[in-house]
């Protein structure tokens, strides 16, 4: 029952993390909370599974290696992709002369860095 539990522990740990760090840095938590800051929810979530996972029943695994798959996945998707849709909406937004788009979108690597962190912590924990 407690690996059913992981993912939500951690999306509510990094959820909370990021509005004290964007309150503390910008004041404004709530505003700021979706697909971008410090730290990477979508990281941590995945990350926390599959450092638990390893941590529970090795990393040198099968299991273990889907799961770190999926996480570079999902990590390249934070940086990469995500980042450049962001940029795409900030420059249709300045052609519309109107903020419709959401820009801030994606991770920068210290981002992702913290979520793995929080991740491999909360799966050691959970482990």
């Amino acid at each position: 029952m407690k690996y059913i539990l992981l993912p939500f522990v951690a999306w509510a740990v990094s959820g909370s993390l990021k509005f004290l760090v964007n309150e503390i840095r910008y004041g404004a938590g709530k505003k700021l909370i979706g697909y971008g800051g410090l730290p990477s929810t979508h990281t941590t979530i995945i990350s926390s599974a599959v450092f638990a996972l390893g941590f529970s029943r090795g990393f040198e695994t099968p299991e273990f290696s889907l799961g770190l798959s999926v996480l570079l996945l999902f990590v390249m998707d934070a940086h990469g992709l995500r980042r450049k849709i962001g940029s795409h909406a900030e420059v249709l937004n300045r052609l519309q002369r109107k903020t419709i788009l959401r820009e801030r979108m994606g991770h920068s690597w210290l981002e992702i860095f913290c979520g793995l962190v929080l991740g491999a912590a909360l799966g050691y924990i959970f482990s």
